[in-house]
């Protein structure tokens, strides 16, 4: 392989890395936008999505079907996670908030250790063992539908927060909740939508990289972490920003493991994100259009 084929072949890997990165990011702005909590379990989602799609398939369930049923089963996980442990907690600190949602990661490890084991599980990719040669790089058809269905959830999430009257009231709650409060919306009504949805967006997440990496129950810990890292770089209320900062994250480290070491690419990471705390602790794209999700 040449150094341009090389090249295209790196940037897709890093584009559908990315892509896994901005849907589980996208879960972080939204639960923190609007609870302003960071969900440190948000890549356990990930996670029980993939378990889930793949014990469904395995039981006979359609493939499509497996999926969307895995996606609404996290929801709905994430939405007794919001109403059974956040809830009650609400009027705590934000340092007791951010223990409940780790203990809550641990929590969703060790059911997924009872359930499923430690072994890891595979996933066939969407549309079988495809590949596409684009300028002598083999790109596998499992990266493309990375890439555009986390494009379409992005396009949904935005008609859905610009374009219907409960993303607008979301939307009003994180701009100025105490305005939203007199114009009739609850902020704290909004928490379960919101944890659910992310949860939701989490699933997917699993659900499409699981045919790449395989799933178990620990592969949401650096998922999590790699997301919260471009959120934190991005603008944890900018939702563009958080994105951004998926796809550089996402590119950088498969720059980083093609031409160096897959040794450094945590390092490189966790090295940006270091460096934007000491000098732009409100992110790289701070100057975007403020709160926004």
């Amino acid at each position: 392989m040449d150094g341009w084929s090389q090249f295209i072949q790196l940037f897709f890997s890093g584009l559908t890395v990315g892509s896994i990165y901005a849907l589980v990011a996208l879960g972080f702005v939204i639960t923190y936008s609007v609870t302003g909590i960071l969900n440190l379990a948000q890549g356990d989602f990930a996670m029980l999505g993939a378990l889930l799609c793949i014990t469904f398939i395995n039981s006979g369930i359609p493939f499509v079907i497996a999926i969307l049923l895995s996606i609404v089963v996290v929801m709905a996980v994430g939405g007794l996670f919001e109403r059974l442990a956040i809830h009650p907690a609400r009027n705590s600190s934000i340092a007791t908030l951010i223990i409940i949602t780790i203990g809550a990661a641990f929590v969703f490890r060790g059911i997924a250790i009872f359930i499923w084991g430690t072994q890891p599980y595979a996933l066939r990719p969407f549309t079988g063992n495809h590949s596409l040669n684009v300028v002598g790089a083999v790109i596998q058809t499992q990266n493309l539908w990375a890439i555009a269905l986390s494009l379409v959830s992005f396009i949904a999430l935005y008609i859905f927060f610009n374009k219907t009257y409960i993303g607008k009231a979301v939307t009003a709650c994180v701009v100025n909740p105490f305005a939203a409060r007199l114009m009739g919306i609850e902020p704290r009504k909004m928490s379960l939508g919101a944890v659910a949805v992310s949860a939701g967006l989490g699933a997917l997440a699993g659900i499409v990289i699981a045919p790449v990496s395989g799933a178990s129950y620990d592969m949401g810990v650096m998922i999590g972490l790699k997301a919260f890292i471009a959120a934190v770089i991005g603008g944890l209320t900018n939702a563009p920003a958080a994105i951004a900062g998926a796809f550089i994250i996402g590119i950088l480290e498969a720059f980083t493991e093609g031409y160096l070491s897959s040794g450094y690419k945590d390092a490189i990471s966790f090295g940006l994100l270091l460096l934007v705390l000491f000098f732009m602790p409100n992110g790289i794209f701070a100057k975007m259009s403020g709160k926004r999700v």
